[in-house]
């Protein structure tokens, strides 16, 4: 399918799309780079890639797919000093949860004959770093492509088929459709579970250890949302903070509402306000995104 990808980042995405790529022999040739020596030397140890390299220039030249898999803070430098390498009608896409800003990086780079189409992948543990990715980590997850009216159809075809063949089922959508309904889907839940936890623990240090004793309650599985990676959640809220500023508006006036209905022991209003959402998680499950027993995505033994 590839004569060369290039994967430039190999953390928990990164390194599950290297495992995909190894087991399904998509390409000819594989080059990894992350700036990381403790995560090259994870790599290397599991023998995931022989071709590990220690500079962007090296690892993009003569590639034909470029995948980036780094936080929202790196493209800029990445690129940079990537642009006097890429091959000509070489295929860049990457794997982060905003692309708004990152669309305008490319635009004011305005690379000659390179076709630039984002990706998303709906996929992700709270787990991070190469040894917590796995191959079955996007089978039957959706993929979001962003292409525009601009983008090369046969080079939107061939990532889709990327994409389908890592198992993931795949929706083309515009930048903006897709930076509106993640900060919703999940860029507003991280900023709940967020302040959840940290509400909880900073309440009252002496129940600490009794909240944390007794968090099956609910607390615990905002932990697992909120136990995500720090860098990687301070550039998305950056990089899509008009649209999550937003919902986060309309999210406080729900919650001004809830505080009223419970103010005035108005029981009618907080029934109805429970009974609506009841069905969402019923919607979901037909949906396939999640099972009634949750698996939030976690590897299997």
């Amino acid at each position: 399918m590839f004569e060369k990808i290039t994967i430039i980042g190999c953390g928990l995405i990164g390194s599950s799309i290297l495992r995909n790529i190894n087991n399904n022999k998509i390409s000819k040739s594989v080059t990894v780079y992350d700036k990381s020596k403790d995560v090259l030397d994870i790599i290397k140890k599991e023998n995931l890639c022989n071709n590990l390299s220690k500079d962007i220039k090296s690892a993009v030249k003569n590639s034909d797919f470029i995948i980036l898999a780094i936080p929202l803070s790196s493209y800029k430098e990445v690129l940079l000093s990537a642009k006097d390498d890429l091959k000509n009608d070489a295929l860049i896409t990457d794997t982060g949860s905003v692309k708004k800003e990152v669309n305008k990086i490319f635009e004011n780079l305005n690379l000659k004959n390179i076709s630039w189409i984002a990706s998303h992948p709906i996929a992700g543990t709270e787990e991070s770093g190469p040894s917590a990715g796995f191959k079955d980590l996007f089978k039957n997850r959706w993929t979001i492509i962003c292409d525009n009216k601009n983008s090369n159809k046969d080079k939107v075809e061939k990532l889709k088929k990327f994409w389908e063949i890592l198992g993931s089922k795949v929706k083309l959508m515009s930048i903006d459709d897709h930076d509106h309904i993640l900060a919703l889907t999940s860029h507003l839940p991280h900023a709940v579970a967020y302040n959840i936890v940290k509400t909880a623990i900073n309440a009252d240090e002496k129940f600490r250890d009794e909240i944390i004793k007794y968090s099956a309650g609910g607390l615990r599985d905002f932990t697992r949302i909120a136990s995500s990676d720090p860098l990687m959640w301070r550039d998305i809220f950056i990089d899509n903070s008009e649209k999550i500023i937003k919902i986060l508006d309309e999210f406080s006036k729900n919650i001004d509402d809830f505080k009223k209905a419970i103010k005035e022991k108005n029981g009618d209003k907080l029934l109805k306000i429970f009974a609506s959402t009841k069905s969402v998680r019923k919607e979901i499950i037909k949906a396939g995104q999640d099972v009634e027993s949750p698996d939030f995505g976690r590897k299997k033994n």
